[in-house]
């Protein structure tokens, strides 16, 4: 038998447009790849994940009938299907297999995940048993994701009689995450004694991104098939007997993608459907000539296309001639248009009426702030008048330590890097220029700074970032404390400096916009962090 694997991008809510996505693919996995079954993401029909959208009552009644539209749509091919099953004041996550216009098998998600990005037991009631079905001479045992990341359901499904175990997937990309699923994948298989197809979905949904990686998994554990990640795509895998039961054979395999590219792919799918789901027609940046602006273009440039992109260079007295220089150049190797609005007449009138209330205090970072919010002010006028979104270009290491301005440049609807360290800011930059040399190099080579005040550099106030960054990955993704990060050979009272540091500004992460989420634990649906604390 030949199984799809449809690896589809859709859309959470647009309940319409999923439904007739699923429809197609089934046509074409029928009559063009001669497929008998396709098997989709989990939670197909409504979009992963729904979130409170599942609470509302019209829910209900759309996903019912998007059922039932699949059930009467569907002929000459069975689908596995992910949708919410409403059962009085109940709600599961469940699986739909469909044949022929009949639903053959329902499955209810028996595990539930309820760490990191993943909140299930505030929507759904766990299933209790396994399901097996038969179709076309193979049992089929049906799971749904987090099912298949515990031992014991897929021993279940076995014993009760699965030849194959098919898994919707709604499982978000992290930093190397697709090694980690056939690793998981691997060792239920070798358990069972059973082959796995695994579908997950691909795209954006707020600060998470699917990278897909679908795979089918035969019973020794081994690799059968893999679908490339970040891409929609129907794939196809062949079932057959073999040693007295049902294998997956050897099919196409995709290579696993490299780590840095894998993040450039992620920032890129997450910032495109960001935009075009929220139906944007294209976007705004302020290009300070600094790395993370240089970057934030790229990663604009290849989602959108530089005919959607709006570059915006905002000089002030503090701005060196080699930001302007380095500024104009990439927006020209990159083809976007750019205007130049000098912050001066705003800085200066700032300035003047608050002369009187300042008299007599010495300056600091007011002055500096004042100088980011009237950038603010311009990118947010030019963003509603034009109606395009404006990315904020501000990195992990600055928000998690608070080295950014509230209502300045973290003022806009999203931030691309939002998730990326300043030290993975350089590497994705060394990545993007490897594939054409779009970012002036003196941009990635120059000691950043934030032209704030004369002779500025982010280590006047920052620890150095190769200091910094290893710090804060033992803090935010590790948990680890201020002994044990000094143990591993630190300085204690960096550490403790660096540490307070986030703790006194989750205040500003809490007004942040959302970002792409490419590491273990991001700052958004994964931090949780009080503000008022006496810790």
């Amino acid at each position: 038998m030949k199984v799809a694997l449809a690896q589809l991008n859709t859309h959470v809510g647009a309940i319409d447009a999923n439904v007739d996505k699923v429809l197609e693919t089934a046509r074409h996995a029928r009559d063009d790849l001669g497929c008998a079954l396709a098997v989709f993401p989990e939670l197909t029909l409504c979009g992963y994940p729904p979130e409170d959208l599942l609470f509302h009552r019209g829910m209900r009644l759309r996903v019912e009938a998007a059922l039932e539209k699949v059930r009467k749509g569907v002929s000459g091919i069975a689908v596995y299907v992910g949708f919410p099953e409403y059962d009085g004041e109940r709600i599961y996550n469940a699986g739909a297999f469909i044949a022929d216009g009949r639903m053959l098998a329902l499955h209810r998600k028996i595990v539930l995940p309820n760490y990191s990005v993943f909140d299930e037991k505030r929507y759904f009631e766990p299933g209790t048993e396994p399901t097996v079905v038969e179709f076309g001479g193979i049992r089929f045992g049906l799971t749904i994701c987090e099912d298949t990341w515990q031992p014991e359901p897929c021993r279940a499904t076995a014993s009760a009689g699965a030849d194959v175990i098919l898994i919707l997937n709604g499982s978000p990309f992290h930093r190397q995450k697709q090694q980690v699923r056939e690793d998981v994948l691997a060792g239920r298989a070798r358990e069972t004694g059973r082959a796995l197809v695994y579908v997950n979905m691909v795209g954006g949904q707020d600060e998470l991104v699917f990278d897909g990686g679908s795979v089918a998994v035969n019973a020794a554990g081994d690799v059968a098939t893999r679908a490339p990640a970040f891409d929609e795509g129907v794939f196809t895998v062949e079932l057959s007997a073999r040693g007295g039961g049902i294998d997956a054979c050897a099919g196409d395999i995709a290579p696993l993608l490299p780590h840095t590219d894998s993040i450039y792919r992620a920032l890129v799918m997450g910032t495109r459907d960001y935009v075009v789901k929220n139906h944007f027609d294209g976007v705004i940046l302020g290009l300070s000539g600094g790395v993370d602006s240089a970057l934030t273009m790229c990663v604009a440039v290849d989602a959108l296309g530089a005919g959607h992109v709006h570059a915006v260079r905002m000089p002030s007295r503090f701005t060196s001639d080699m930001s302007l220089e380095d500024a104009a150049e990439q927006v020209r190797r990159l083809g976007v248009q750019v205007d130049t609005l000098s912050i001066e007449p705003m800085f200066g009138s700032t300035l003047g009426v608050l002369d009187e209330l300042f008299r007599g205090l010495d300056p600091d970072t007011t002055e500096e702030n004042i100088q980011a919010r009237c950038r603010g002010v311009l990118l947010m006028a030019l963003s509603n008048k034009l109606g395009r979104m404006l990315l904020t270009t501000g990195n992990k290491s600055e928000m998690a330590v608070g080295y950014a301005t509230l209502y300045g440049d973290m003022a806009g609807g999203f931030a691309p890097l939002k998730d990326c360290s300043k030290t993975l800011v350089y590497e994705l930059a060394r990545f993007r220029n490897a594939q054409s040399p779009v970012i002036p190099e003196r941009v990635i080579t120059r000691a950043p700074s934030a032209e704030l005040r004369p002779d500025q550099k982010d280590s006047d106030s920052l620890p150095p970032y190769e200091v910094l960054d290893p710090i804060l990955e033992a803090f935010i993704e590790d948990d680890l404390s201020v002994d044990q990060i000094a143990a591993a050979g630190f300085d204690r009272a960096t550490v403790g400096r660096v540490l307070g540091m986030v703790k006194r500004n989750e205040y500003k992460r809490r007004q942040a916009p959302p970002g792409v989420r490419v590491s273990r634990r991001a700052f958004g649906r994964d931090w949780r962090y009080p503000i008022t604390s006496g810790y």
